[in-house]
């Protein structure tokens, strides 16, 4: 029963979580394109000198949010650059990048800070709903969101913890991942055993298998913005 299980979510899941992320995010992306357009125009103040830079100020400073809230300002900023990193570390997961070796690290970056401020991050982001007035304009699916990501923040990080600073003898070496993750992308599936036989096995398909589900979630949830942001500025700029 765990083999089939295990073998799905570091395989088939794989597969279908980001075909569903892909289609979804096309499927958003026509909705949106063959939707009414808004009559008149929308317009920002102060005015920007160029309307480029206004919006990569806005989507990367978030002003917006610096005024209603310090705190939740700080946050928004932790958790936006903490998953930048993440997400460059994953890449690393499948094959070198020997740019981001201008600041020598092991995979990953931050050596897990990122995770803690990600996990802290979104359990503020969760905590915060259950206070007036978000409590009423949140839905189910933003608490269970919350819920996934905070999982799979969890899991990735006790994994990464425990890969480097626990015992040497439970290290699963880097290349192994990478013959794993590369071998996905090669429509080849590969399932190292240094993988399927460490100790850590069971926290890595957690990890893996709440990912899955974030990724499948993506184009359902509010997370979807991280594709419209530009587009929803920019046209305010209009």
């Amino acid at each position: 029963m765990w083999e089939t299980f295990s073998y799905f979510v570091m395989v088939p899941m794989v597969y279908i979580a980001f075909a569903t992320l892909v289609i979804g995010i096309i499927f958003k992306l026509v909705a949106a394109y063959r939707s009414p357009g808004i009559p008149g125009r929308l317009a920002v103040f102060p005015h920007e000198p160029s309307a480029a830079l206004g919006t990569i100020k806005e989507a990367f400073a978030v002003p917006v949010a610096f005024r209603a809230s310090r705190v939740f300002w700080f946050f928004i900023i932790a958790y936006h650059v903490a998953f930048t990193l993440l997400f460059l570390g994953h890449l690393e997961l499948v094959d070198e990048i020997g740019i981001l070796q201008i600041v020598p690290h092991r995979i990953f970056l931050g050596e897990g800070i990122v995770g803690v401020v990600l996990a802290a991050s979104v359990l503020y982001f969760l905590f915060r709903r259950f206070g007036t007035p978000y409590r009423e304009i949140s839905v189910p699916e933003d608490y269970v969101l919350l819920l996934l990501l905070f999982f799979s923040i969890l899991f990735g990080s006790i994994l990464h913890l425990a890969d480097r600073y626990g015992m040497t003898a439970l290290t699963v070496p880097v290349e192994d991942y990478r013959i794993y993750f590369s071998s996905l992308l090669s429509f080849h599936p590969r399932l190292p055993v240094m993988v399927t036989a460490s100790p850590h096995f069971v926290i890595f398909i957690l990890h893996l298998f709440f990912a899955n589900l974030v990724l499948m979630l993506f184009p359902f949830t509010k997370m979807i913005h991280a594709v419209f942001v530009f587009f929803a500025l920019n046209l305010k700029r209009k």
